[in-house]
C-alpha cells in the first residue's frame, strides 16, 4: 500500500462504539411517532447515513416527517444517548501510533461535528487530530463526500493521492471514492468485508493494530 501522509476517520463505528445510544435514541424516536421500535440489530444499516436519509429510507417518511423525526432522536440523543458509547479497545493506541509516526489525522463524519469534538475531548482523543470534521447542525453538510470535501479544504490538502479514508460502511467508501481518495475499510464496526470491498475499499483491516501496520507499512 502506498504511503499516505494525511488519514481521515470515520466516527460511528471506527473510533467509537456508538450504537447503544444510537438504537435507544431510534426508539425514542419511532415511539413519538406512535411506531413500534425496531429489533436493535435492525437500526445498525441506519449507523452511517444521515438521519434525513434513513427515516426517509427505512421509514418511508417524507421529507417534512424525516426531518421531525432527526429533530425527536435528538431530544434523546443530545442529552442522554450520545454518552452510551465506547472507544473500540485499540483505538487510543492506534491513534497515538500513526500521530507519533508524522501522519495528519483528521475526522471525517456525517455525525454533527459539535458532538464528534465533545466526545472526542471527553476521552481525550481529539489532541491526535489536525481537523475534526461533521455535519452541521441542520444537516445541510451531511454526505460523506461533503464532510470530506470540507475537511480537505479545512486542512488545506491540495494532493488528494496523499489522503486515505478509513471507514466501516459503504457511505464511506462512496463518499473516498466521489471526493477522489482512497479508502480502507475496517472490520471491528456495523458495516461487512463483502459491503466495504464492492464499495471500492482498498484493502479491509480487522483490527486497530493491523490497520496501523498496514497504514505504516509493517505488513
Amino acid at each position: 500500500m502506498k504511503d499516505y501522509g494525511h488519514i481521515f476517520f470515520d466516527f460511528d463505528g471506527t473510533l467509537m462504539d456508538t450504537s447503544q445510544g444510537i438504537y435507544e435514541s431510534f426508539d425514542y424516536a419511532l415511539k413519538t411517532f406512535g411506531l413500534e421500535p425496531l429489533e436493535h440489530s435492525q437500526y445498525d444499516k441506519m449507523i452511517g447515513p444521515p438521519l434525513v436519509h434513513s427515516f426517509k429510507t427505512y421509514f418511508g417518511f417524507d421529507d417534512a416527517k424525516a426531518r421531525l423525526g432527526m429533530v425527536r432522536y435528538r431530544e434523546y440523543y443530545t442529552p442522554i444517548g450520545m454518552y452510551h458509547l465506547k472507544v473500540y479497545d485499540g483505538i487510543p493506541e492506534l491513534l497515538k501510533r500513526l500521530y507519533e509516526s508524522g501522519k495528519k489525522l483528521y475526522v471525517a463524519t456525517s455525525k454533527p461535528e459539535r458532538f464528534a469534538v465533545e466526545l472526542l475531548e471527553k476521552y481525550s482523543l481529539e489532541k491526535y487530530f489536525t481537523v475534526i470534521a461533521g455535519a452541521d447542525i441542520d444537516e445541510t453538510r451531511v454526505t460523506k463526500v461533503q464532510v470530506i470535501e470540507y475537511a480537505l479544504k479545512a486542512g488545506n490538502i491540495d494532493d488528494k493521492s496523499s489522503v486515505l479514508m478509513v471507514g466501516d460502511r459503504l457511505y464511506d467508501a462512496n463518499g473516498a471514492t466521489e471526493a477522489g481518495i482512497d479508502c480502507m475499510g475496517v472490520l471491528w464496526g456495523f458495516g461487512s468485508e463483502q459491503e466495504l470491498k464492492d464499495s471500492g475499499c482498498i484493502d479491509c483491516a480487522e483490527t486497530p493494530g493491523a490497520l496501523g501496520d498496514k497504514i505504516l507499512g509493517n505488513h
